[in-house]
């Protein structure tokens, strides 16, 4: 009988899902209508029912989940991705790096997929990110005869990247609800995150080989600059965000700061940089801050459906349900664990990350760990493949952002371009879980 009323619980949760409204009021109201049910089907002897009648729960859910520390550095990461935005850092190295990288192969390339890694480390905000390098580096990439598909899936694929590199809104995210400690996922993504840019590189250097119409060499204008001057204009546009990112990460690998602290030290010099660069205007200011608050709001508000849902699935015992489910499968527990980054693969077709780890991942989480799994390696597992829902449809996120932002590109080119990508990053993703050391390692220098 819990299994039934388990599917049933679900059941409902999907097909309102998939009616059209916001997913925070459909996690919340599912988890509070079902604990209102409570009253109804006491007789049925269903687990602990007693324990939810009091639809009360709810507030002390929400009171938990603001009072949170471990979530604190989620909204200043915002702020600090949001404010380098404005602060005109990613076209000035966009400019310098194609005039070093341009006669390369691939260079443009190239030069956009560092700065996306610059942006994934200095920001953490998928939507940032990709309409910033879409508007930057798009025009540029058409202008100097490359591919369309190439150039946008490129863009978009480079833009994800910070859902990954940290700071990662997703890894503090993960953090909270996973309990582990998000200095030590930020330390367990980074080599994993290096490793991805890696593979873009390398993807780029040899479509460009091999196809060389598809992304044309660059070729200057004018007298060649002498290579030092080059150095020296590619060193002064990568100075201030590498310091920003060092300040941030550096301060959390060697124990200076906490997460939290880092954050505060983020967002202050996110902004010093934007009033360095004179981009920080009352007005500019008072934007970055609503831009921040309301997709600050907006994530909260997930977790706190996200809160009010679970809670009622384990007092259902909905979690118990899925473990013995899961641990029945003769699979074995790489067996299992194949299985659960295939189903959250799949999911990720037509579910937002905050969703998958917020209801999906505290589920399967104590089944893997319970088989000897690394908490962190996990997470960073699931991580990669969450990653692949930006760029997968119908609900990629990063394909729509990317369309909006270059007007004249169809959703059919966009798919096709990023398709080689989505490869990569299950590529990554298997190299990662055949060398746990790639994410432990990094983790285990400061334990």
């Amino acid at each position: 009988m819990d299994a039934l009323f388990i599917f049933f619980f679900f059941a409902t949760f999907l097909c309102i899902l998939f009616s059209g409204f916001p997913v925070a009021f459909v996690l919340g109201g599912v988890g509070v209508l079902f604990a209102a049910l409570g009253t109804v089907i006491a007789p049925l002897d269903i687990a602990d029912v007693a324990e939810l009648r009091m639809v009360g729960f709810v507030a002390n859910r929400v009171f938990d989940t603001v009072s949170s520390y471990s979530l604190i550095p989620m909204s200043m990461f915002i702020f600090m991705g949001f404010m380098l935005d404005r602060s005109g850092i990613a076209e000035r190295l966009l400019k310098s790096m194609r005039a070093a990288l341009g006669p390369a192969p691939g260079g443009l390339a190239i030069a956009v997929v560092v700065i996306g890694v610059v942006l994934a480390a200095s920001t953490g905000i998928i939507g940032a990110s990709v309409v910033l390098l879409a508007t930057i580096a798009v025009p540029t990439m058409f202008e100097a005869g490359y591919s369309r598909r190439v150039s946008l899936g490129t863009v978009g694929a480079t833009g994800c990247l910070g859902i990954l590199i940290p700071p990662s809104i997703m890894l503090v995210v993960m953090g909270d609800q996973l309990r582990i400690p998000v200095g030590d996922l930020f330390m367990g993504a980074i080599l994993p995150g290096a490793a991805l840019a890696l593979a873009f590189v390398l993807f780029i250097v040899v479509t460009a080989l091999l196809v060389p119409g598809t992304m044309p060499r660059y070729q200057r204008s004018g007298a060649a600059l002498p290579v030092t001057v080059l150095l020296r204009e590619f060193a002064g546009a990568l100075l201030a965000p590498l310091a920003l990112v060092l300040a941030v990460l550096g301060s959390i690998i060697a124990g200076i700061a906490s997460p939290t602290e880092a954050s505060g030290i983020g967002a202050a010099g996110a902004t010093l940089l934007a009033a360095m660069n004179r981009k920080l205007g009352w007005q500019d200011f008072r934007e970055v801050c609503y831009q921040s608050a309301r997709t600050t709001a907006f994530l909260y508000m997930l977790i706190f459906g996200a809160a009010c849902f679970s809670v009622v699935l384990r007092g259902y015992g909905g979690d118990d349900v899925v473990a013995e489910a899961l641990q029945a499968l003769p699979l074995g527990p790489h067996g299992v664990l194949a299985f659960v980054i295939f189903v959250v693969f799949l999911l990720g077709f037509f579910l937002d990350w905050m969703e998958i780890v917020l209801i999906v991942a505290p589920l399967v989480m104590p089944v893997l760990t319970g088989f000897g799994y690394d908490p962190v390696w996990l997470a960073i597992l699931l991580a990669l493949v969450l990653q692949t829902s930006f760029l997968t449809p119908p609900v990629g996120m990063a394909l729509f952002y990317l369309r909006s932002a270059v007007p004249g590109a169809t959703i059919g080119e966009i798919y096709r371009g990023v398709i080689p990508f989505v490869l990569l990053q299950l590529a990554t993703l298997a190299i990662v879980a055949a060398f746990p050391s790639l994410v432990l390692w990094l983790p285990s220098l400061q334990n």
